[in-house]
């Protein structure tokens, strides 16, 4: 079977000498077996071995048997130009990325038969250590192979060896090998700017990035995004700015990493300048930069606009769909988050524990406590997810906003993982406005011990006590803060005015028009007044008049950020404000009647959700 096989071939090859194969053409072979009988036709026919692909004999015999290697060997002596580790080295490359446990079985049968490597068969082995997360120690073996071979690594094999160690994490020995580089190019810097900020050390990473000699554009991603990854979205935007005013061209990674630090501040201007950039260079065909560009609008309070993203996209992910579904939930719009996740399950999207949580979080808001369990329950039973502590929080809070508190302390108890901090604070808000004493007691009683920093816990039971006419329990909470040095977590707000950040301090500001803004909301109070505003006190844990307690809620953040956004704005624009805190009760009452008052739309997003205030109204219709 294997002569009529070959036949073709014979013919060709015993064919005059005008048709015999020309040096390295295209025979095929798939097997040693195979090139051997190959070799002997050649012989027969007197065509020379360079008609076979020596790339290909490598590769056909580099993790053969022994004797298959050897043959290849052979051959590559008698008729070989080149010298034959590099073609050993042309297929240990092409294994370092496809296959790297192959890569290093071939380098280790190099070394076992005394052919002796160079810089490039040791970068390519290098190369595959690195993506074997085992392999740390093979490949601290082979930078010793270097060192006793006595090479002179250039600049590609010192990267490698610096790209070995910052992959596994080595950090030090990453930047030891860094510093003794005689000679480094933008490709060093580069991995060890990725590297820092991986760790964390941004100062390091920046220090690196200022003592560049020349910044690729990967150079600036990786700051960007080292920036984004660690809450530090001003610095991350600065940067973006300083990159486009030296004329460096972002790419679609660069456009995530600004989308998301623009998400984070609520920097509308700039997410929207990035993502006409992005429509421009036909970067939205990429659904994670899509994807992103939903986030962003979602959280710079534009839901139309991330709906328009969604809808115009050409391919839609989980994420997608997750995104959007979440983002009708913290905005109060409940019916749209479930009539998307129908829309969802008719595609035949799968949803994800993201999904869920959107979900659960929008029946909440909505009172919808059986839909939420039947979503609880088929998240287990028809998609296999196992519950993470979001979802547990999700149902503590659907079942507390629905009184049920009994069972929702029953639930806690009956979880899976060890309930923190979110779950025991929505006990404690249910406590709150249902006025029981012993569940807020409860609650405090655990949150002491998993975050007895957080000032927002002791307030909440203070004001439980003070509904409960309990006041003198309710000044205990608030020496009880004192003697444990707890502080109340300064409140601030930003809003983007022109491209620019302004940020407020609630009871303090070195704002240039502070003075202005305290006049104008002495006017707006007068207004307010009369449309039945009455300053809620009961906010300020101070001990102080009643008077003073007024002025202190006068000067909440957001009350400065809003009275701000109206003096520098046009009538009719939206006002925009990103809050640290959970807006106060005073603060939410407030600015109802101020979007009623100015025919504003004002839209405040807090460490909770989205208040979008229109005409005296707010979308949270159950806000507590």
């Amino acid at each position: 079977m294997a002569s009529s096989c070959l036949a073709p071939l014979s013919s060709t090859l015993c064919s005059q000498d005008s048709s015999l194969p020309q040096p390295n053409s295209n025979i095929a072979f798939s097997s040693p077996s195979h090139l051997q009988q190959l070799h002997s036709l050649l012989i027969k026919s007197g065509a020379p071995i360079s008609s076979l692909s020596f790339p290909q004999i490598a590769s056909v015999c580099a993790l053969s048997s022994p004797s298959a290697f050897s043959y290849a060997r052979h051959l590559f002596h008698r008729s070989a130009d080149s010298p034959e580790i590099f073609l050993w080295n042309s297929h240990l490359n092409t294994l370092s990325s496809s296959s790297p446990s192959d890569a290093l079985l071939l380098f280790n049968r190099l070394l076992s038969s005394n052919l002796l490597p160079n810089t490039f068969s040791c970068s390519f082995a290098l190369k595959a250590c690195t993506q074997l997360s085992h392999c740390l120690l093979t490949g601290k073996t082979i930078h010793a192979l270097i060192l006793k071979l006595g090479f002179d690594p250039d600049v590609f094999l010192h990267n490698t060896l610096v790209h070995m160690y910052s992959s596994f994490g080595a950090t030090a020995d990453a930047r030891f090998m860094f510093e003794k580089m005689p000679k480094r190019d933008a490709v060093s810097y580069n991995i060890m700017i990725a590297r820092l900020t991986k760790d964390g050390e941004m100062e390091l990473a920046r220090e690196m990035f200022d003592g560049m000699p020349e910044r690729s554009v990967r150079s600036w991603t990786s700051l960007i995004a080292g920036y984004v990854q660690w809450k530090n979205p001003r610095e991350a935007v600065r940067l973006f700015v300083e990159m486009e005013e030296v004329g460096v061209r972002p790419n679609e990674v660069t456009v995530v990493a600004v989308l998301a630090a623009c998400a984070d501040l609520g920097a509308l201007d700039l997410g929207k300048r990035v993502h006409q950039y992005g429509n421009r260079f036909g970067f939205l065909k990429n659904v994670r930069v899509c994807n992103t560009l939903i986030d962003m609008y979602i959280k710079c309070g534009c839901l139309r606009i991330a709906r328009k993203v969604f809808d115009e996209m050409a391919e839609r992910t989980v994420v997608s769909w997750s995104a959007m579904i979440h983002g009708y939930a913290i905005y109060g719009q409940g019916d749209d988050a479930l009539e998307l996740f129908e829309e969802m399950r008719k595609a035949g999207i799968r949803p994800n524990p993201v999904t869920f949580v959107g979900l659960l979080h929008a029946c909440s808001h909505m009172g919808l406590l059986e839909q939420g369990r039947k979503f609880f329950q088929s998240m287990i039973c028809d998609y296999n997810i196992v519950p993470e502590i979001e979802h547990y929080g999700c149902m503590v809070d659907l079942l507390s906003r629905a009184g049920l508190l009994d069972e929702a302390l029953d639930f806690i108890t009956k979880m899976q993982i060890k309930p923190n901090g979110v779950v025991w604070g929505a006990l404690l808000g249910g406590a709150r406005i249902y006025k029981r004493v012993d569940m807020g007691e409860e609650a405090i009683r655990q949150l002491t011990d998993l975050d007895p920093s957080n000032d927002g816990y002791y307030v909440v039971l203070s004001n439980i006590y003070a509904d409960a006419g309990r006041f003198d329990d309710a000044a205990k909470v608030r020496r009880l803060m004192r003697n444990k040095g707890v502080k109340k977590t300064p409140g601030w707000s930003t809003i983007a005015v022109d491209g620019l950040i302004h940020e407020f301090v609630a009871g303090e500001s070195d704002h240039a028009q502070i003075l202005e803004i305290y006049r104008k909301w002495d006017d707006l109070l007068v207004e307010l007044r009369v449309r039945g505003y009455v300053p809620d006190t009961s906010v300020v844990l101070l001990d102080m008049e009643e008077s003073e307690k007024e002025s202190v809620l006068y000067r909440h953040s957001e009350k400065l950020a809003v009275v701000f956004g109206l003096m520098r704005t046009p009538p009719g624009k939206v006002i925009r404000i990103m809050k640290n805190l959970r807006v106060c009760n005073d603060c939410h009452a407030a600015l109802k009647l101020i979007s009623e008052i100015v025919k504003r739309e004002i839209i405040v997003r807090d460490r909770n959700r989205f208040h979008c205030f229109s005409d005296g109204f707010c979308s949270c219709r159950d806000y507590w």
